[in-house]
């Protein structure tokens, strides 16, 4: 019984760490009575205080707005709510920098695998999507598409089915967390850079660039990731 005990808890999911420190900044709320509709210390000054990084506590703020706990008002700093609202429960899965840093981990050696093996047709694919994107930039939500069958056919383009897989996971990750995170970080500047980006990623495999495919798709996956931890 210990033994079987034993697996279950070594199996067992660890909490996301998103939602560890969420719990820490409910706490730090009770502990100094900041009350609905008080100022929360910055984003910074909560970080050194729950020795978190900033990223993690960017997460777990996302996940307190989206449970009605606090708001994020842009240019201003995070609130303690003044109407209650029932607690939304958060999607189970990683945060949005835990599936960047696995984009950044796997997209980078996608890219450089696809300049080495693709086809005429999976450039042409690549092409479509990256054209797409263009064609639907000030439309969010057929943008996001077009975005997300670029990176299927870059993986399409590799040869390998199961790095289609991947990163058809990976997107299927970019849950509710993701999307509020964007609503409130994502500028026009990246979203022109992003353009720009592809292009560079497209042009290197066009060329079977293995190199400059690889340092393509580090330098876009980078820059999100830069936009969106910055303060």
């Amino acid at each position: 019984m210990k033994r079987n005990t034993a697996l279950h808890d070594a199996l067992s999911p660890e909490p996301r760490l998103y939602r560890v420190v969420s719990g820490k900044i409910e706490e730090l709320i009770r502990a100094e009575n900041i009350q609905p509709g008080e100022r929360l210390p910055s984003e910074r000054d909560l970080a050194i205080k729950l020795g978190v990084s900033r990223t993690s506590l960017r997460e777990a703020l996302i996940a307190l707005e989206l449970g009605g706990i606090i708001e994020v008002r842009g240019g201003s700093g995070v609130y303690v709510s003044e109407q209650a609202a029932p607690k939304a429960e958060t999607a189970a899965g990683p945060g949005p920098f835990e599936v960047l840093a696995a984009r950044r981990m796997i997209e980078v050696e996608i890219a450089a695998l696809a300049a080495k093996n693709a086809t005429d047709a999976a450039i042409d694919a690549i092409l479509v999507a990256v054209e797409q994107m263009e064609q639907t930039h000030e439309d969010r939500t057929h943008n996001e598409s077009a975005d997300r069958n670029f990176h299927l056919a870059l993986a399409r383009a590799t040869g390998n089915s199961a790095m289609v897989g991947v990163i058809d996971y990976l997107w299927s990750q970019r849950g509710t967390l993701w999307h509020k995170l964007k609503e409130h970080f994502q500028t026009e500047e990246l979203r022109q850079q992003t353009l720009i980006d592809h292009r560079n990623i497209l042009a290197a495999i066009a060329a079977h660039d293995v190199a400059g495919a690889r340092n393509a798709m580090r330098a876009h996956l980078d820059r999100v990731t830069r936009t969106f931890s910055r303060g």
